[in-house]
């Protein structure tokens, strides 16, 4: 990311606390009113929740749409992940033995349809459940309901039958049910689980657990007439929209301020421009004519220019992403010496985590990462089972393991990188601090838009040997209670090869522990049995965490009031007011 300042990380603690400070003081002040103009670089994935999945969309459906469970904006990282109610009028305790959870909806709380204000009923959180599992475009976070509530499986495979075309789908949402999920009135809804799971309230918090109202069968999910004739349930709802160009939010008339306490909607409209390249967009952040981003993340070289002004507008924040490094116990390579753990814990030893965050930008952008989960997630916890002085690797420690290994004279292996942005510097570092310890790396840059979709996840790259240990990085899918969507994904096995677990690593300790997590009920619990599977696989030393890297928000001076949503990773929208 180029040369670094000794006065960065001063400056920008500088920047941070004058910044919320002038938020704390401006807080009893909030002003109504005005336009909010935000720039990205590119469209909106989708409209429809059920189908969303990029995290920027998560700020769009905070404005439109609404939840059972939502979260504060607040710049406190425990506030940030404590579940809220949103529609829900309180976050229920499980009963049952953990297995059923019982919500009562809020009053007051309204679709706008074309006809007019209309509550929001049980059989409209049902609605949304089931078209989950659609046949024409479903849902990316469907794995993680499909199992656990009970009777999803049964009805999704059913739907899988079904013709993807509106009528048919709609016949078989209205004539079919899932059984764990009863509306016994307009208000209560009564979710019944096959298996206790502390993080099931963090599940409910993602824009796939949206209600859906009745209109929404007449078309085709996400299609143009939905989008045209989109019904909002939060403080906006769509206006003007032209596709790759444009969005504009209006004011939602059926939406009641005291039926929301996590939205305030303190601007009347939201603009969004796309297609705006990243400079240009901070640039005319910097110049007021426009507040803040959609999806833009502010350009190294500009970073930097900020950081060393003290521009108060500046906010970092942890989002959860972790940066590390998959060693590949598959292939034959060096007669397999990767699959011994005493050479891959020379790899934990050799690499020098510090120069990784000077590299990346310094500690008001990454932390040294030591575990599976990062900053955010509950099981996260302070610990080193490879500890070096300050983090900058202990050359000895990993020479004596190479040795014990049968490499006294070092060893040769692959490391495939992203050839983008910072990566290759990332690389080069890497490789460097390797050296010291006899450990020689072949850097091989790979296309950025190819290297997950086409390099890594081909399991014949991983078992013929085309990489040995490799740079990747994970953000959880949600916040808070998310450690489940970090571990199954990566860290467990099942005998289907997970796309993103390259090695087909498993460990039936941790697993065992995992389930024992998922199953527990307070966050105390969640965050032990989580924190002993963290230390478990990293014994193993599947991985070499490096770093956790946090996100720095931006805004023009007008905006006020700049509370980060998690979900979203950006300023809440429907928090913020306007000075000018």
């Amino acid at each position: 990311m180029g040369v670094r300042l000794k006065n960065i990380g001063r400056h920008l603690a500088m920047a941070v606390l004058t910044a919320s400070c002038s938020t704390l003081a401006l807080a009893a002040e909030p002003q109504h009113g005005g336009v909010l103009k935000l720039v990205g670089t590119a469209d909106l994935d989708h409209f429809d929740p059920t189908s969303a999945a990029l995290v920027t969309t998560n700020n769009f459906l905070r404005a439109v749409s609404r939840q059972l469970i939502s979260y504060d904006a607040s710049v406190d990282e425990t506030k940030q992940i404590e579940p809220k109610g949103d529609l829900a009028v309180a976050v229920p305790q499980p009963t049952n033995g953990g297995l059923t959870y019982t919500f009562t909806l809020r009053d007051g709380v309204t679709w706008n349809t074309p006809s007019g204000a209309r509550p929001i009923t049980s059989k409209d959180f049902a609605r949304g459940m089931k078209r989950m599992c659609n046949p024409a475009l479903g849902s990316a976070g469907l794995t993680y309901y499909v199992d656990l509530i009970k009777g999803m499986k049964s009805f999704c495979d059913g739907f899988a039958k079904v013709k993807p075309v509106v009528a048919d789908m709609k016949a078989y949402v209205q004539g079919t049910e899932i059984s764990g999920i009863e509306t016994p009135d307009d208000k209560t809804i009564v979710i019944t689980l096959t298996e206790p799971a502390g993080d099931f309230i963090y599940m409910l918090s993602l824009t796939a657990a949206a209600p859906a109202p009745i209109e929404v069968l007449d078309y085709m999910p996400d299609g143009p007439d939905y989008r045209s004739h989109f019904i909002s349930s939060g403080p906006y709802s769509v206006g003007a929209y032209t596709p790759d160009s444009s969005l504009q939010l209006v004011r939602n008339p059926s939406w009641k301020p005291e039926s929301d306490p996590l939205r305030k909607a303190y601007v009347d409209q939201i603009d969004i421009t796309f297609g705006i390249p990243a400079d240009a967009a901070i640039q005319q952040l910097q110049a007021g004519d426009a507040d803040m981003v959609y999806d833009v993340v502010i350009p190294p070289a500009i970073l930097n220019m900020l950081m060393v002004a003290g521009d108060t507008k500046l906010l970092p924040i942890s989002t959860g992403r972790t940066s590390f490094i998959f060693i590949n116990t598959v292939s034959g390579n060096n007669n397999g010496a990767l699959k011994n753990p005493k050479l891959r814990q020379a790899l934990n030893y050799a690499i020098d985590k510090a120069a990784l965050v000077q590299q990346i930008g310094g500690k008001t952008l990454a932390k040294q990462q030591n575990g599976i989960f990062g900053p955010g997630v509950l099981g996260y916890h302070e610990f080193d089972l490879y500890a070096s002085k300050n983090g900058a690797g202990d050359v000895d420690k990993a020479k004596a393991l190479l040795a014990e290994a049968g490499f006294p004279n070092g060893i040769t292996l692959k490391m495939p990188y992203r050839n983008v942005g910072y990566q290759p510097a990332v690389a080069q570092t890497i490789q460097a601090s390797m050296k010291k310890a006899g450990i020689t790396l072949d850097l091989i840059p790979v296309a950025p838009a190819d290297y997950y979709s086409k390099f890594m996840t081909n399991p014949l790259n991983t078992k013929e040997g085309n990489w040995d240990i490799a740079p990747v990085g994970w953000a959880p899918d949600w916040v808070g209670g998310a450690a489940r969507s970090v571990f199954q994904p990566q860290f467990s096995y099942t005998g289907t090869h997970q796309t993103y677990n390259y090695t087909d690593y498993n460990n039936p300790e941790a697993n065992v522990l995992a389930a024992q997590a998922i199953n527990a009920t307070t966050p105390d619990q969640v965050a032990k049995l989580w924190g002993q599977v963290d230390e478990l696989v990293m014994k193993d030393a599947p991985i070499i965490p490096y770093v956790a890297e946090k996100v720095v928000l931006y805004r023009s001076a007008a905006v006020q009031n700049f509370l980060p949503y998690a979900l979203g990773g950006q300023g809440d929208w429907t928090n913020v007011w306007l000075s000018r």
